[in-house]
């Protein structure tokens, strides 16, 4: 039965697929799904290297930011002081990254990139691209310009972080 819903009668192949359009009328939805789709296929591509994506946003924040505290990292990524610490300790571990305790504060550790760190983020960062063309797809470079300075907005004015990755 088609919809009575001008809004939702579009030729939209996930209609056909199943989808209530309902759900593809959302936004947030639509949102959702596509993250899912795009973080489930670079997951698949870090897991293939005994990574995951928290071991490239520590290694992206340390080539952008330079070194860190472990303490800041915890907040600037927003991620549980435990977790950060299994990372950077893995990270460090396959030479990605080196540890040091500040010589003022022994509490404090700072965590810096490596060249190999940097090496293999700049591979991470092709295999993420990647996923982003296969994502995107159906869209002309023009189109993906302006999906991501509108997403870039939406999330700044997000205000501050909540949650992780």
């Amino acid at each position: 039965m088609a919809s009575e819903n001008p809004q939702h009668a579009t030729e939209n192949p996930q209609s056909a697929a199943g989808l209530p359009p309902t759900l593809l009328d959302l936004t947030t939805y639509l949102l959702s799904r596509v993250g899912k789709v795009a973080r489930g296929r670079f997951a698949e591509r870090l897991a293939e290297r005994g990574l995951r994506l928290w071991d490239m946003a520590v290694l992206a924040a340390l080539a952008d930011f330079g070194p860190q505290a472990q303490r800041d990292l915890v907040r600037r990524l927003a991620i549980d002081p435990s977790d950060l610490a299994k990372v950077a300790d893995q990270l460090a571990a396959a030479g990605y990254v080196e540890r040091a305790r500040d010589q003022t504060d022994r509490r404090r550790v700072s965590v810096s990139v490596t060249d190999a760190g940097r090496a293999l983020l700049a591979e991470l960062d092709a295999q993420a691209r990647a996923v982003r063309d296969e994502v995107l797809a159906p869209l002309d470079a023009g189109e993906r310009r302006t999906l991501q300075e509108l997403l870039l907005r939406v999330h700044h004015g997000m205000g501050e972080r909540r949650g992780g990755l």
